[in-house]
Order: C-alpha cells, then structure tokens, then sequence
C-alpha cells in the first residue's frame, strides 16, 4: 500500500491535498506537512493543499489557490477525512487519482487507493511512519507540522490512543530543532473572547445523573461571545475532569444545522455518531443534528451508555 502511494504520487505531476471541514491541527498537520514533504523529495512537481482557512491554526501554514483546470490530470489526497460528506472543497471529485490517507474508522471507504487504520494516534502519524519506510528527509517545518497533529490527537500525550508507537515516532521528529515553546505558545493562546467564552462553559454545563456532561452552545451564544463554532471546539474537554463523568457533549448551533461533539472516558460512543449523519472514534467522535430534538435523542443514547458502563 504505502509503495502503492509513492509510485502515484512520483507519477502525477500536480498533486493536491484535502483534509476536513473545520480543520484541527491533525488535518493541518497532515495536510500541509505531506505537500512540504513531497516538494522536498521532487521540487519540479506541482503540488497544492486546498480547504477553508482557520484563523486560529493559521501559524501552521496557509491554503493554496486552486483554479479548477488545475483538477485535470491531477492526483488527489485526502487526509484525517473519514468520510466524503466532510471533505473541505467538493472539486477533490475532479483529480484523476484519489487516495484516502486517515486514521479513523473506514466506515465509508472512497478513492482508488485508501489507507486507513485506526491503530495510529493521528494522520500525522501515519504520514511520520510513511516518510520512515520511504527514507524521506524530514526538516524543522515538516517535524513541527506533523508533531502538531500527534500532540493535537492525543491531547499533549494523555490520550490512551498514545502508544509506544507513537512516542518512538515523535521522537524521530523531535531530532528536528524547532521552537516547541513557540509552538505550545501559538496552539493555546486565547484572547479576551475565548476566555469569557471558557468561564460561560465552566459555569452552565450540566452534568445528568452524575456521569453525562452536556453543554448547549447557540447561535446567539456564540454571536454575543464573538466566537465561531469552529473556535469554540478546543473547549470540548474542558470539564471532563469533572468527577463520576463517564461522557459528555457539546451542542453546537449553526445555521443550518447543530454540530455535535462527542467524547468518552470508557463507553464507546462512535455508532451514536454513526446513527446521527457522523462517525469517528469510539471515544472522540463527531455528528450533526438537524433540531433540538435531535439532540434531546443524542443525549439520551449517551445517557443509555453511560449508564451501562
């Protein structure tokens, strides 16, 4: 498989890479840092990365501009992805060639090639062991990028989805000398918004029959706060230390739609999202409601799981 992939990758001569909508810093990181690495290995090739902007991960790198002709004959990545509905720009359709390249349950297999296993912490992690067995350089930018998503996915190493594995992997990139002050520097730097945004959260979650925490975040909440939906997702952990809490959810109201984030200390939470137009890991996953009663459905087969924990 991995051979598989550099041999498409050394045939095409542009080369553009997706990631998610709402991109974190392993989407980012994976993104951005197999465009970096690919340019290293064949400077004469054309290669892009594509999605919307996230102010708040803009010091990892920034998205090209693509016109739509540069599509033809092109091949096209698509990392941390796990399914085609969340995939940051629909013109990946237009590639000649499309690889899969994602961490997460293949619960929608897509593209001519798709690498997919779950064993990996992040796609930056799968992209680090790629580089490995292909003998690719590495450099302070690409070690920073993909050491990005690894501490993003596995929450600073705390996550149990870290293994052995993966700390020998991050080592390899922590031989590269970049600023990992800066860097911790720029990834959790909060303005006055965020922080009022923090002291709502901490004081207007709930916690239900002691072991499901909830937090309802609407439009005008955000809108009074000045924080986008995508801004208020690094608050998602932020009472789980909470004592007796097993799970918990944040309702996240936009436009259209209620963006769910769900999390979990033990029960296995990802066929909630799957059920509900999303998918993801069995403890850290995501979904979409389209009312409150949705939610009230959601929250309901969270408390169901919990309680049977």
């Amino acid at each position: 498989m991995n051979n598989e992939i550099k041999s498409k990758i050394e045939k095409y001569e542009t080369i553009i890479i997706h990631r998610h909508v709402r991109p974190d810093p392993d989407a980012i990181g994976a993104q951005i840092g197999l465009k970096k690495a690919i340019q290293n290995q064949y400077p004469e090739k054309y290669v892009y990365a594509v999605g919307e902007e996230e102010e708040s991960l803009r010091f990892l790198g920034e998205m090209d501009k693509v016109e739509d002709d540069m599509y033809e004959g092109a091949a096209v990545i698509v990392c941390d992805t796990a399914n085609v509905e969340r995939i940051s720009d629909s013109r990946f359709k237009r590639g000649s060639y499309l690889i899969k390249i994602d961490h997460h349950p293949n619960e929608e297999p897509y593209g001519d090639i798709d690498w997919v296993d779950p064993t990996y912490s992040s796609t930056c992690e799968m992209i680090v062991e790629w580089m490995l067995q292909q003998n690719w350089e590495f450099d302070q930018e690409i070690a920073k990028l993909l050491y990005a998503g690894i501490v993003g996915d596995t929450g600073r190493f705390r996550f149990d989805n870290t293994t052995s594995d993966t700390l020998r992997r991050t080592s390899v990139l922590l031989e590269y000398p970049f600023d990992r002050n800066e860097f911790y520097s720029q990834l959790h730097k909060k303005d006055l918004r965020m922080l009022r945004l923090e002291g709502y959260i901490l004081q207007n979650f709930k916690v239900i029959e002691g072991c499901v925490g909830a937090m309802y975040l609407t439009k005008d909440i955000l809108k009074s706060f000045e924080v986008t939906s995508n801004e208020s997702s690094q608050f998602v952990n932020l009472f789980s230390d909470v004592e007796g809490l097993k799970t918990w959810v944040f309702f996240v109201e936009e436009e259209d739609r209620i963006r769910v984030r769900l999390r979990s200390k033990g029960p296995t939470i990802n066929d909630i999202a799957v059920d509900h137009h999303g998918g993801g890991h069995p403890k850290a996953s995501g979904a979409t409601a389209f009312s409150w009663d949705e939610t009230d459905e959601i929250l309901e087969k969270l408390i169901r799981v919990s309680r049977s924990s």
